[in-house]
């Protein structure tokens, strides 16, 4: 893995991980993390494949933020 793309990747993987900003605003959050993905494939920085798990991931994180909102009352 280059240097550029492991960080690029590893700036995602932070945008990822940022519990706070995906529970203040989920959409939102979610929004960036596919786009920034996209970004990623559009520079020919990841694969077909490897776009498909960051997607994947992006979803399962607002999942989780959806599920934990619903559980807290977070954003009350």
């Amino acid at each position: 893995m280059t240097s550029q793309r492991q960080d690029l990747s590893q700036q995602w993987l932070a945008l990822l991980n940022d519990e706070r900003a995906l529970l203040l605003h989920a959409g939102q959050h979610h929004k960036k993390l596919v786009d920034e993905a996209n970004a990623l494939h559009r520079a020919q920085i990841i694969n077909q494949a490897e776009l498909g798990d960051l997607l994947e991931q992006a979803d399962g994180a607002l999942a989780y933020a959806v599920e934990a909102l619903l559980d807290e009352g977070y954003g009350e």
